[in-house]
Order: C-alpha cells, then structure tokens, then sequence
C-alpha cells in the first residue's frame, strides 16, 4: 500500500518549484562578440545547451555569435559540433536541433558605427521571432583592445541603456595589466554600463569546488572554530599545469604568471579560504568580506617571491620545448611563466600565518589545490613510535579544485599490531563518485547568474583594483630587477629551486603532489 503523500512533501516539492522560477531567466539574446574564437566553440554553446537540457533557459531564448569573420550559415554548423564534442552530447539529442534554431550570426567590424546599426537591427527583428522583449546578456569574449571600442558603440546606438529591456554584459579577464590600466578600463565600462550591469568572469569561480570551500566552511560546524591562527600552521595554494602557452606567444610575453593566473584565479581562491562569515551569501555581503582579505594582505617584499621560466625537458615522457624556444617568443624572453609568493595576512583571525601561492607553465602535472596545514599538538607522545612511517606529520586539509576534484584530510592513525605505531592515512571525498561525472565546464552558472543579475560569482570593480594595487608594486620592482638566470627550471618539474628555499628558510615544505 503506498504511503500518503505528507503536507511537509508537498510543501517541498513546492518549495523547489519556487526555487527554479526563481533560477529561470527572464527572455534573453545572449550576444557573443569575438564568437569565432575557440571560447564559445568549446565553452559558451555546450554550456548554454547544457542549461537548456536541465530546462534553466526561458522558451523565449537565442544566441547570435557576432565576429569579423564571414562565417554564414558555417557558424552554426561549427557551433553544433562544438556542443557534441566539448559538451558530452549526443548529436541525436531531442532538444539540440530546437536549440540550434535559436542561433544566428552577424559580421561585423567592432570598430565599425554600420555595423552596430545592422546588429541593432538584427536584434530586434529576433525579439520578434523568439519574444525575447528586448532584453540582453552581452558576452565580450575578445581581446581587452576591442573592449573600449565595443562599449562606445553599444553606448552610441542606445543599446547599453534601452528604452526598453534589462541588458548585462560579461567582460572577460584580464581586467587590466596593472591598477593604472585595471582604473582606466573600469572607467570606460562604467562610463557605458552600470556596475550592476557588469559581470567581470572569472570560470574558476564557476567551479563547484571552488563555490564548495563556502560551503565546507560556513555549513559545518567542526571546521570553522579551528580556522584560524590558533590552530592553522600555514596555508598553500597551488595553480599547477603541464601544457605550456599552447600558440598564445604574444599574450603571455605581456602578461607572465602573475598577471595571467595569481592577479584573479589565486587570489580568488585566497579570499574564499581567508574571508570572514558574511552576513549572507548575497553578492554584496560576498564581496565586502573578499576586499577586507585583499586589503588586510601586507605589501609585498620582493624578497618573499620567485620567478621562474621553463626550458626543455619531459612531460609525462614527452619531450618539449622551453619558453624561449616557443613560437611568437622573444629568445631573451624575462617573462616569468612561473611565480611563487609568501604572503600575510594582518588581521585578528590570520596574523602570524604564512600563505605560500605558486602558479606555473609546463609543471609536473596538473593541479590546482588549497591545502590547510595544522599546527603539531604540543606534546608529541607517539613521536618515537611511528615505526615504519615516518614522522608524525600534521593534520591537513587538501581541497582539490582539479582536476579529481575532492576534499581529503590526513590525519595520524594507530597501524593494526601488538606494538604502538602511528602513520597517516587520508579520509577523502571526491566529486565524482559522490555525486557521478558531470558534463559541466563552470560556465553554466556564470551564464545563468549573469541573464539573472546575480553578481556573487563574479568580480567588482573594486575587488579587481585591490588586488591590483596589491600587486603592481611587485610587478614594477620585477621590471626594474630583470633575472638573469633564465631558463631556470625544466620542463615537467615543479619549479625552480629558489621557490623551495622560499619555504624552506621557514622550516617548512611544498606539498608533494
């Protein structure tokens, strides 16, 4: 006999009913500016569709990729295969031959006043055919070059500010190369846009696991009383990959490590791991906690960091090539493709603890993880009965943002014998087999954050200029202090030696990966 459905069950389902209108859209164009580029082929489409198939997109919805290129009727079929190939989707799927009737392209030349007359025109005539009521989700996923030209011109033909209709519009990093540039182009989009209207991307906030140290954190009572520099030794944070520049020569010649992963990725994560309880989860609450982390950060010693540059060597057995070597690369290149940096933090709950933050090209594998480290007890009783192990290690708490994402903490355990021995062993949770494998790239949240107004996930403008301002001192004494000894570590290691000395005079160590 089947039980009876309770009044607590349909208050539920009602519950999360409400919950997912709230989650939906109102009718929306997204527009995808620099829409040829390899970021909407593999990440903006498949995401989209994956919003669509989990039904999170209004009925009345399209795309139109906008570029220079003449691309036609071509833009949709290279879009499709983008959505089976990079997006897990199976090319018979029910709802992608209706997806993709809701995408279109328009040529253009950004810098060109006809074109965006022509878009305009565009844009109106789909509102007609998909009642999308003149509301926009602009995407800039182009070159920071385009970025004050494309927002003059929607600012001139009123597309910025519509009589009718709410528009957002996502700028893709990097916010700038330094505060003075990070200002002069928040000045330029607020002189368009808005703040409210403006959602400055960073993916890696779009990844569950980086939204998951909130929830470690602030949903679980055991770990919060212990997150401070009573108990907390020191802090690391890792941004490790194999692949080098991959054909970018030209970008990553005027940007290096520290522009190009610690200014936003790192620090991101720095704030998320240091922050204090907000009072909500609020965009707002959110981020006035992130900025007093950023601006309890001590200015840096030039002292406390390290650059390096890969050479030659093997990766996963593989011979390549060192940056210099690269193409589009200046031979007597001083960019750093690898930064390592000791901060502290000035405040009640972290003062006395080092956060030790490294990033780099061409590493021994790949690996973006944040790792607590515990401070020892104060007496060590089992110190000369750990046997076969080594020494008692500490406690840590490891968050793996990629690419097995998973939360692990190690801890001392008495090995099963007649004698007293202790070795540490991991309690580990991983994503996948949590919760299966999930087809999502991050960008799905932003994107639908973003046609909603919810700002949480994504940068402000005053976040972006503390961190500038944080680290364009370091940036200028790196450019008056060129290194000499470049290449200075190989290929498919984890780095130069300096940046081991930068823990070890602490008397501690990099993490083993």
């Amino acid at each position: 006999m089947a039980a009876a459905v309770t009044q607590a069950q349909v208050d539920l389902v009602s519950l999360n009913e409400r919950r997912a209108q709230e989650r939906t859209p109102e009718p929306t164009v997204v527009v995808i500016f620099g829409a040829s580029g390899d970021l909407t082929k593999r990440k903006l489409l498949p995401a989209l569709f994956h919003l669509e198939q989990a039904g999170l997109l209004p009925q009345q919805f399209a795309v139109m990729g906008v570029a220079r290129r003449p691309l036609g009727d071509s833009f949709a079929k290279d879009m499709r295969a983008g959505i089976t190939e990079f997006g897990g989707v199976k090319d018979g799927d029910a709802k992608l031959d209706e997806f993709m009737r809701k995408v279109s392209y328009h040529q253009m030349n950004f810098d060109e006043r006809e074109g965006y007359i022509a878009l305009q025109q565009s844009l109106q005539q789909i509102d007609q055919e998909h009642g999308t009521k003149g509301n926009r989700l602009f995407y800039l996923a182009v070159a920071p070059e385009y970025f004050a030209d494309i927002m003059k011109q929607l600012g001139d033909h009123k597309m910025a500010q519509p009589e009718q209709g709410t528009v957002h519009c996502i700028i893709e990093k990097p916010f700038g190369h330094d505060l003075e540039s990070a200002r002069k182009l928040n000045d330029d989009v607020n002189a368009v846009f808005r703040e409210e209207q403006v959602f400055r991307i960073d993916h890696y906030l779009g990844k569950e696991t980086v939204q998951n140290i909130l929830v470690f954190r602030f949903a679980n009572g055991i770990f919060e009383p212990v997150w401070n520099r009573n108990y907390v030794d020191h802090v690391q944070i890792t941004a490790a990959e194999e692949i080098g520049i991959e054909g970018r020569g030209p970008f990553y010649e005027s940007a290096g490590a520290l522009r190009d992963v610690i200014q936003n990725h790192v620090m991101e994560l720095l704030s998320f791991v240091a922050m204090e309880p907000p009072i909500s989860f609020g965009a707002e609450a959110l981020r006035r906690e992130k900025i007093k982390v950023w601006r309890a950060i001590q200015p840096i010693n030039v002292e406390d960091t390290v650059r390096g540059q890969y050479g030659p060597g093997k990766v996963k057995g593989v011979e390549v090539k060192g940056y210099r070597q690269e193409d589009r690369v200046d031979p007597k290149s001083s960019t750093e493709t690898y930064a390592a940096l000791r901060l502290t933090i000035e405040n009640w709950r972290w003062a006395g603890v080092p956060f030790y933050i490294r990033a780099g090209k061409r590493l021994a594998k790949r690996s973006t993880e944040i790792a607590i480290q515990f401070k020892q007890p104060p007496q060590l009783l089992f110190k000369d009965l750990s046997g076969n192990c080594s020494d008692i290690q500490p406690n840590i708490i490891s968050m793996r943002i990629q690419p097995d994402e998973g939360i692990s903490l190690r801890f001392g355990a008495k090995v099963p014998s007649p004698n007293m021995e202790v070795c540490p062993v991991i309690m580990n949770f991983n994503y996948a087999e949590a919760f299966g494998t999930n087809s999502a790239n991050g960008y799905e949240r932003l994107l639908l954050d973003a046609m909603i107004g919810d700002g949480t996930l994504f940068a402000h403008r005053e976040g972006v200029e503390a961190t500038w301002a944080l680290l364009t001192p370091l940036l200028q004494q790196w450019a008056d202090w060129k290194p000499t000894g470049f290449p200075n570590y190989a290929a498919g290691t984890w780095g130069p030696k300096a940046a081991d000395e930068l823990l070890r005079r602490d008397g501690r160590t990099w993490r083993k990966e």
